[in-house]
């Protein structure tokens, strides 16, 4: 852990492990993986698929694998991950790997939870209204699930705000009545001896609600923020009716391509509310692995601009008024099927690390302006698919 007042927590993904469900819904076996192997490049320097260096196609099952992750968070100067956490009225699922650490007591590093109440359908392979897995929102779930975390919450490392437990979750805007619930929270934990609750709401697709008229305490920005994405390149109503002849890759009608650069600098550019809410950023995004069609892709993105725009937030997050927790939260550690990963992989190895360490210890360095207008693909990439089309070499599809 670094000595920066301002402190990074990542994002974690659980779904490196088989689980029956996922055997049942997308065949035997299927991981995280499975998405990310069978990735493909849509267009001429499109980068896919990401593999992994390091740590390799690892198990989350394995203890050793999440001992190297917190080895390799901690070296780089990431203060803990927030784990993805899965409840669906009294069931849960990915639920394996946090359940080791709590049971073993390894690794020790710091973690929180962060809700993920969205339901599980097929969204993935364009099934969105065949539910898999359905939230059913009641008071009385309420209590049932507050009360399933409190081995977490009273575990020593658990990341607690001036002594309060850190939660988060990913869409308040789902619940009913997500001021009651935030109460009844609240009075539970406190009344079975963890004490009050530092509850937090992401802004992952609504914005701007004041966590404070909801029971919370403070708001996370999400990266990508889809409100602030930045014009989305080779979108224009004349180049759809040339890609729909075959004159121009149709994967630019059929998908968001959005140029990081204006991502970083739109997201940069946001004016901090008359509320808490910690900075979010993102090494890259590219969820083309998962969805065959409208997957969100950011081109151009490196380290270099990634940490600019990570040490503009450590910035901001460091005026923070002695009272707020000076945090910043990276989108993700291991989100590997969405492309935006801090683990090692083959094309730039630990180059994403490096830049977090450069940014957490040395936010104020004078680093090169992003670009605030896109910069389409290499128009010379296009011309050689125009060349080649007739004789033989095509774009995967």
């Amino acid at each position: 852990m670094n000595d920066n007042p301002v402190k990074a927590i990542a994002f974690f993904l659980p779904q490196f492990h088989p689980i029956p469900e996922n055997d049942e819904w997308w065949g035997k076996g299927f991981t995280e993986w499975t998405n990310v192997t069978k990735a493909k490049p849509l267009f001429p320097g499109h980068y896919q698929p990401h593999l992994p260096a390091d740590l390799g196609f690892y198990d989350l099952r394995l203890p050793e694998v999440r001992q190297q992750q917190a080895e390799l968070a901690g070296k780089y100067g990431i203060s803990g991950f927030c784990y993805y956490h899965y409840w669906f009225n009294k069931r849960r699922i990915l639920e394996h790997p946090v359940n080791e650490i709590l049971n073993t007591g390894k690794p020790d590093f710091p973690f929180c939870l962060c809700w993920a109440n969205e339901n599980w359908t097929r969204t993935w392979s364009g099934g969105s209204k065949d539910v898999l897995l359905k939230q059913k929102y009641s008071h009385e779930d309420d209590i049932d699930h507050i009360h399933s975390l409190f081995s977490a919450f009273r575990d020593p490392r658990y990341i607690r705000i001036d002594g309060k437990p850190l939660f988060l979750v990913y869409r308040t805007e789902l619940l009913p009545d997500p001021k009651k619930t935030a109460e009844i929270w609240r009075s539970e934990a406190i009344k079975n001896g963890i004490g009050d609750l530092y509850l937090v709401r992401v802004e992952s697709f609504v914005n701007n609600i004041n966590p404070e008229t909801i029971g919370f305490d403070a708001a996370i920005e999400f990266a990508p923020d889809w409100a602030n994405l930045g014009p989305r390149l080779f979108r224009t109503e004349l180049l759809k009716k040339i890609s729909n002849i075959g004159l121009f890759p149709k994967v630019f009608s059929d998908n968001q391509v959005v140029d990081y650069d204006t991502l970083a600098t739109s997201m940069m550019r946001k004016k901090n509310p008359d509320y808490v809410r910690f900075p979010g950023v993102t090494p890259c995004w590219d969820n083309s692995a998962r969805k065959k069609k409208n997957a969100a892709i950011f081109i151009n993105s490196t380290p270099d601009k990634y940490e600019q725009w990570l040490a503009s937030s450590i910035q901001k997050a460091s005026l923070f008024d002695s009272k707020i927790p000076k945090l910043v939260f990276i989108n993700a550690w291991n989100e590997w099927a969405e492309g935006n990963h801090l683990e090692p992989d083959q094309k730039w190895g630990h180059a994403y690390l490096e830049a977090t360490f450069n940014a957490l210890n040395d936010p104020n360095k004078e680093r090169k302006t992003l670009r605030t207008h896109p910069n389409p693909l290499n128009i010379s990439h296009y011309l050689r698919y125009l060349y080649n089309r007739n004789i033989g070499w095509r774009l995967q599809k």
